[in-house]
């Protein structure tokens, strides 16, 4: 068995590459980390969701660094018209990707865009616990 640290290494790992264009599944490493070391339930939601929303905000900084922002279309006016708050819907996959780097292309402030990233990636962890454990 893993010892908690580097256990919680790796589900950090999965977390942050899972949030950028790289492939990963940070979920089911979540639940396979919990279910070999069920006493590491708050450590390893936190892992999770902070190395995801790390993950986030890379993406989003990528999307800082493009030389200009893209010509305005349907999907990044609507995200122009609601802001920071779309966010919240960055756990969602392939979708969420593209919205962080968006969010850093359309130069969304860092702090809302931050608070979304955090609140969406969270929740979407809290959920998959509590039905795994209600199952």
């Amino acid at each position: 068995m893993l010892s908690d640290g580097w256990a919680l290494a790796g589900l950090a790992l999965s977390a942050f590459t899972s949030a950028t264009i790289l492939p990963g599944s940070s979920e089911a490493a979540l639940l396979a980390l919990l279910y070999a070391q069920p006493t590491l339930l708050w450590p390893a939601l936190l892992t999770a969701s902070l190395a995801n929303t790390a993950g986030g905000l890379t993406s989003l900084w990528l999307g800082q660094r493009a030389p200009t922002p893209p010509k305005p279309g349907r999907a990044l006016s609507w995200l122009h018209r609601h802001g920071a708050p779309v966010l919240a819907l960055s756990w969602v996959p392939l979708l969420g990707d593209a919205l962080c780097v968006a969010a850093g292309w359309l130069r969304l402030p860092w702090w809302p865009c931050l608070l979304w990233l955090a609140l969406g990636k969270t929740a979407r962890y809290a959920v998959l616990v509590w039905l795994a454990k209600g199952v």
